[in-house]
């Protein structure tokens, strides 16, 4: 009996020992957290079964969601918001899936643009980077604040609506003072035809005063002062240039042919003639939908307007469109020539025909 008493105490001295030595090379693997391993270890063998769950997006629909991650969101809370916003099926797979891959401590706060076509996976590593958050806005040569503001109403990516950014450039503004010294900006006027035309890549938290100042700033950088100084050399502010720049950038269906166009309104202008440019009539005429529509004989007269230069003598009080550089160049720098008239070409080129009398300019009528 003594015996297996004996026998005994040595099988359970060599398993208390086998405890013991498993137990210390365990918390020597795990790094001092045995129970954090043994959890990590038990969900990496699970995930292991879900990969087709990890790696399935929720539909093709490539449309973005703006999703946010504020300051102090724990991954659990970023799960649910996720499953909120019809991005993922699990929340809980999405907290286990960010856990095992150490993407929990890297999750960052700011906006995002998301898509059910997203896996959730590819979600999990987007999240950790808000810096790439970044969306394209084109603002076309010749358009006017309200088809920019249009624009931005039919992009997705904007957290604002066009109405908010009207309200920063509108009539009453107060944009950069170092801008409106610049360029010569009256008082109350609104930014129409310094929002410079391009492709800008905007940050996902842009703002409609950070996409006002994005555009004001990229026309100081394209302008430039020897443009500025050679305008104010003619007697012309930035103003004056743009508010006739934009009337060409109206009329110039090609950029070649602004210098030559610019040349035929500055000569109307240096003989005290009125500008008539249709597109000033089109401005005060143009509504949603219709931003520039045919104008009839009728319309010359009948549209009391200040910015009308059938009526008017001079240059509108303010630039009727946002002209690009070419045409805004074309005023400063303007072809020297003898033309007063100009009309469309009969070849449908979009080039024109200039003309030094009216007469001659009613011969080149289609």
């Amino acid at each position: 009996m003594s015996r297996l008493i004996r026998i005994l105490i040595v099988i359970i001295a060599a398993l208390g020992a086998c405890v013991i030595l498993c137990g210390v090379s365990l918390f020597l693997i795990s790094g001092g957290d045995p129970v954090n391993y043994l959890r990590t270890a038990y969900l990496r063998l699970t995930l292991a079964g879900r990969q087709a769950d990890i790696n399935r997006s929720m539909s093709a629909d490539e449309t973005p969601i703006r999703f946010n991650v504020s300051s102090g969101d724990t991954p659990r809370l970023i799960a649910q918001n996720l499953f909120n916003q019809g991005l993922i099926r699990d929340p809980s797979l999405f907290v286990d899936y960010v856990r095992i891959n150490d993407y929990d401590t890297q999750l960052e706060a700011g906006v995002y643009f998301l898509s059910q076509s997203q896996t959730l996976a590819e979600i999990a590593t987007a999240l950790t980077d808000s810096r790439s958050s970044q969306f394209p806005f084109r603002i076309l040569e010749g358009w006017r604040m309200e088809e920019v503001a249009e624009a931005i109403d039919n992009n997705p990516y904007f957290g604002f609506s066009g109405h908010d950014f009207l309200a920063v450039v509108g009539v009453g503004s107060s944009p950069d003072p170092d801008f409106a010294a610049f360029v010569g900006l009256p008082i109350g006027s609104s930014l129409e035809g310094f929002l410079f035309p391009n492709t800008y890549q905007l940050p996902a938290q842009v703002t409609p005063e950070m996409l006002r100042d994005f555009l004001t700033d990229e026309f100081m950088l394209q302008v430039g002062t020897e443009l500025q100084a050679d305008a104010l050399a003619q007697g012309l502010s930035l103003h004056d240039v743009v508010t006739l720049a934009s009337i060409v950038q109206r009329e110039a269906v090609h950029d070649d042919e602004s210098p030559l166009i610019a040349s035929a309104y500055r000569n109307r202008m240096d003989i005290g003639m009125k500008l008539d440019a249709d597109p000033t009539v089109q401005y005060p005429l143009g509504i949603s939908g219709n931003w520039w529509p045919q104008i009839t004989q009728a319309d010359y007269v009948n549209t009391i307007s200040p910015f009308n230069t059938y009526l008017n003598i001079g240059l509108p009080p303010a630039p009727i469109a946002n002209p690009g550089l070419a045409a805004i160049s074309g005023v400063i720098y303007p072809q020297t020539s003898p033309y007063i008239y100009f009309r469309a070409r009969c070849d449908g080129s979009g080039y024109h025909v200039f003309a030094e009398t009216f007469e001659e300019h009613v011969g080149n009528e289609c």
